[in-house]
């Protein structure tokens, strides 16, 4: 159940691994797969048509033998018989069930009924946004995390004037740390982007159901042709409740949502869960672990095929990847990092934007985050995937004043 890139790569990865019965993708969208990421990015800016961002067209997913039913959303699930319910009345048996239903946009309890304000989540959000972007002069984006700044950075390299609204003082704060997400408040303040951080959003200013501005939460008023609200997005989990797939808690030591797994993806008998929906147990942790990245749905699908189709069931060692365009700054990280983990600067340097992070938790490294640094960054992945343990100085070293790399050195 899924559409998207986790559902495809697990289609794929049953084709792969001998699966020679029927595989039928569901998708709520009326669209054949999609990549997401240029959504904010290539597409929004009007660089890439739609055209480019398609995965695998109707035809070629029927070559492969696999069924599309696009645009029909799953209301429910009986295990017992093995029946998934779509709307209109529709039900699928099926032998195995893999739910990849992905993600819904978070929204604010307001406004979202007015011209104007917008979310970004699926093609028709990006498509939609991009029509009024492009003739917006003035935008603001609510949230800083990283949907909001590449928004942000993508409608003002297309000239627009840009305000970030997020209640934290930096952006990407809860994920970068203070010293990147420095970084970031300075590139996009070098780019004219107007930055109200520690503010939230109080309410809108409209007229005649179009909104025309923003108050904040010290009362300040910011005008607005066009909204962006990004602040984050759900498992798309609803249709799920009531049956018996078991779904994750809210907090992050619960799962943070989504369907519980097992460490090979499988939820209850004949159900598994793979990509954003799916928090698999990480015997490394301790816990059950939701990751919102495109590789380890590729991962997941593996996992899973495997399972399905009898072959040696193995727990997966997750290494997450994601990257981040704003402007001429690339970010890329693998592993998981947060912004109370410890942060040495390797390599390079942050004032030039060049540079490689190590994070470390607990004294072991729990990610790398670099810029321009590609080579050195993946020379990292298996001391990631390892949670080794940092060989370093424990002596409290400031960052230099130019950025320049620690005098504590580490070594991968």
């Amino acid at each position: 159940m899924g559409s998207g890139t986790a559902g495809l790569a697990t289609a794929d990865a049953l084709r792969s691994e001998g699966w020679e019965g029927d595989v039928v993708l569901v998708g709520a969208e009326p669209h054949e797969p999609y990549d997401r990421p240029p959504l904010s990015k290539q597409l929004l800016a009007g660089r890439w048509t739609t055209d480019r961002i398609v995965l695998r067209t109707r035809a070629a997913l029927a070559a492969d033998g696999v069924e599309l039913l696009s645009g029909r959303r799953a209301i429910g699930v009986d295990t017992t018989d093995r029946t998934l319910h779509l709307d209109e009345g529709d039900d699928l048996r099926y032998d195995a069930l893999v739910v990849a239903t992905g993600l819904d946009a978070r929204r604010l309890p307001f406004g979202h009924d007015l011209a104007g304000v917008h979310v970004l989540r699926t093609l028709d959000d990006a498509l939609g946004l991009r029509a009024e972007s492009s003739t917006a002069r003035r935008v603001v984006v609510i949230g800083a995390g990283f949907l909001g700044c590449e928004v942000a950075a993508t409608v003002r390299q297309a000239g627009a004037q840009v305000a970030i609204v997020d209640p934290l003082d930096l952006p990407l704060r809860n994920v970068l740390g203070p010293r990147l997400g420095t970084l970031v408040a300075e590139v996009h303040a070098g780019h004219g982007v107007d930055l109200h951080l520690g503010r939230g959003l109080a309410s809108y200013l409209s007229d005649r159901g179009r909104v025309t501005g923003v108050v904040l939460d010290d009362g300040s008023e910011l005008p607005a042709d066009l909204v962006v609200v990004a602040i984050g997005a759900t498992p798309a989990v609803q249709w799920l409740r009531g049956s018996a797939v078991p779904l994750a808690g809210p907090l992050p030591q619960d799962g943070a949502g989504g369907v519980r797994c097992d460490a090979a993806g499988r939820a209850v008998e004949a159900v598994w869960a793979v990509g954003d929906v799916a928090a698999w147990w990480s015997p490394q942790e301790g816990r059950h672990v939701r990751l919102e990245h495109r590789l380890t749905a590729n991962q997941h699908a593996q996992v899973v095929a495997r399972a399905i189709t009898g072959g040696q069931p193995r727990a997966l060692a997750l290494v997450p990847y994601f990257w981040s365009e704003q402007y001429d700054l690339h970010l890329q990280s693998y592993g998981t990092p947060a912004g109370t983990d410890e942060v040495h600067v390797v390599e390079g340097s942050l004032a030039r934007r060049r540079f490689l992070a190590v994070y470390l938790r607990g004294g072991r490294v729990s990610a790398v985050v670099g810029a321009g640094l590609p080579k050195a960054l993946r020379a990292w992945v298996p001391a990631v995937a390892e949670h080794r343990l940092a060989e370093h100085r424990l002596a409290e070293q400031a960052l230099a004043p130019d950025g320049e790399a620690d005098g504590a050195p580490l070594r991968a």
